[in-house]
């Protein structure tokens, strides 16, 4: 039965797959706040490379913004990550060291931080880099809606002391505040750009990075170029001085055969995103390799929308989730290259609670018991009906085909549709409008963070999507958030991880949320590629790339 069961899913996959890329009409997506984790640099094969030379990297997705407070994307952050610095460095265990900033202290009640920052460093259009700048940047972050506001937390202000010291203010202690001013996403911005540009700062990017922006064509390429007075590296990197390569560029390429052919044809020298079906091919080529990181954070998960009927039912929720046979789709679509997830976040990461694994088991008999115990009796077409109201689930995916989201979108609805329940599935580029508004039942979804902090921004009750949160659950529990306040203001590791793992389990049990898969993020780059590296999110670092000539 079970046997029969696959078969019949790997069959239903290949005509999923190509009604999918009908319907999207490409092969892979952007990363949503979402959408990388390695908990040790991938050290690069040598140093017999020589410097200079242009890297070009096929990515899967186009950034949508390069504003790092405006944006949310993971894509996004791969790219700036080269223009913009942080004031501190987090390493794989978690601990910081000094970058921008030389040191740190952080005041009794946890409410401040001040910072004592680097001198002789400049701005790439020669602003120099000072308190002001920070002030600038910290600032620019609470006029937008993007990953950078929910990562500096309850930020009050920023005072300038001197001209090399900043002090940041806080409303309330906010223990995940050096782990989000390591991220990309608050990079310090020229003050100078970010008043000239306006609104268009996301085009015209300006940090203090190892790479200088050049250029951006829609949907075709980014070129950066090196910054040759740079020599103030992250404390992760081996390099001190500056880049070894004069030049990146970044090529968008959705399809993924596209992408992973021009690998392999030399046309790119590395791409991002190589999907399972080409990783035992890529394995066998001498000429290139394959490194893989793993993605802390969330994984990729579908969550409920709680606020819309009858899905406010939590016996209607159990009866989708035991419906859903997620180890068959990760199976199928993955082939043994990807995770299967268990919890809202992602293993390894600190309070990520291991007992909810193996705690839901898929069974389409106990899935049809409980629609039919709720009323919910199946018509002529199959569909369940109650009151006259048929039993619809609208379903929410982005495009294009990121990771194969559409595929599980397509197999869901199957799946559903064996038990009664109707997937009107909509893949759709423009998500904002129907988040916004709530025109959805089930949303897909995976963000990238190294603390579980996290949670707070998916499941707080004041975190309404486009308003500085994304709470797709539209969860309003004084319990859970509480829970979520006490895990950002604890200083005590223990005692966060009981709070996450309270609110893990309390998810779980309420079915608020289905996680599918873990993501690797994998490359493969030319053998001629030395020295990429990956930090703790799983984000490539080319500081240190040399190209072999």
């Amino acid at each position: 039965m079970i046997k029969r069961r696959a078969s019949n899913w790997m069959k239903f996959v290949l005509v999923s797959a190509a009604f999918v890329l009908v319907l999207t009409g490409c092969a892979s997506s952007k990363g949503a706040g979402d959408t990388g984790t390695s908990k040790a640099a991938a050290e690069g094969s040598g140093s017999s490379s020589s410097s200079g030379g242009e890297l070009t990297y096929a990515l899967a997705t186009s950034p949508d913004s390069l504003d790092a407070g405006k944006s949310g994307y993971a894509v996004s952050h791969r790219v700036f990550r080269n223009i913009y610095d942080s004031l501190v460095s987090e390493l794989p265990d978690g601990t910081f060291k000094p970058w921008l900033a030389e040191s740190w202290t952080k005041s009794a009640d946890g409410k401040s931080y001040t910072f004592k920052l680097r001198h002789n460093v400049k701005f790439h259009d020669g602003t120099p880099f000072n308190a002001a700048a920070v002030k600038a940047t910290l600032d620019h972050t609470q006029t937008l809606t993007g990953q950078a506001r929910t990562l500096i937390g309850p930020y009050k202000s920023a005072e300038v002391i001197s001209e090399d010291t900043i002090k940041v203010n806080l409303t309330e202690p906010f223990e995940p505040l050096l782990s989000g001013l390591s991220s990309a996403f608050l990079g310090i911005s020229s003050p100078k750009a970010l008043q000239q540009y306006g609104e268009q700062y996301g085009k015209h990017p300006v940090g203090t990075g190892p790479f200088k922006f050049v250029s951006w064509s829609e949907n075709d390429q980014i070129v950066l170029e090196k910054n040759s007075e740079y020599n103030w590296g992250p404390p992760i990197a081996e390099n001190k001085g500056a880049s070894h390569l004069d030049k990146l560029t970044f090529k968008i390429v959705p399809e993924e055969a596209t992408r992973i052919g021009s690998v392999q044809s030399g046309q790119v020298l590395a791409a991002e995103t190589v999907p399972p079906q080409n990783i035992l091919t890529l394995k066998n080529d001498p000429n290139i390799k394959l490194e893989t990181a793993v993605t802390n954070g969330t994984p990729y998960t579908l969550y409920f929308n709680t606020s819309n009927a009858p899905w406010s039912d939590l016996k209607l929720r159990e009866a989708v989730r035991t419906a859903v046979d997620v180890d068959t789709i990760v199976k199928t679509l993955y082939l043994g290259t990807y995770q299967r997830a268990w919890s809202v976040l992602t293993p390894g990461i600190l309070g990520y609670d291991a007992s909810l694994e193996n705690s839901v088991k898929a069974d389409a008999a106990k899935a049809n018991q409980l629609l039919d115990e709720l009323g919910w009796t199946k018509g002529a077409d199959g569909i369940r009906e109650k009151d006259g109201k048929k039993l619809t689930l609208r379903y929410l995916e982005s495009s294009p085909n990121r990771e194969k989201r559409n595929d599980i979108a397509a197999i869901v609805q199957q799946q559903l549709k064996q038990v009664g329940v109707d997937v009107k599935l909509t893949i759709t580029k423009d998500t904002v409008t129907p988040l916004t508004q709530g025109e959805y039942d089930l949303f897909g979804n995976s963000q990238v963070k190294a603390d579980p902090d996290i949670l707070r921004n998916l499941f707080r009750s004041d975190r309404v999507y486009g308003k500085g949160g994304t709470n797709f659950v539209k969860l309003n529990d004084p319990g859970i958030d509480k829970l979520l306040d006490q895990g950002y203001q604890e200083t005590d590791s223990q005692k966060r991880k009981a709070a996450y793992t309270q609110i893990q389990q309390y998810v779980i049990k309420n079915a608020l949320a289905l996680p599918i898969y873990v993501f690797p993020y994998t490359v493969a780059h030319s053998n001629s590629v030395e020295g990429l590296k990956f930090d703790l999110l799983g984000y490539p670092q080319f500081y240190d790339v040399t190209i072999r000539k």
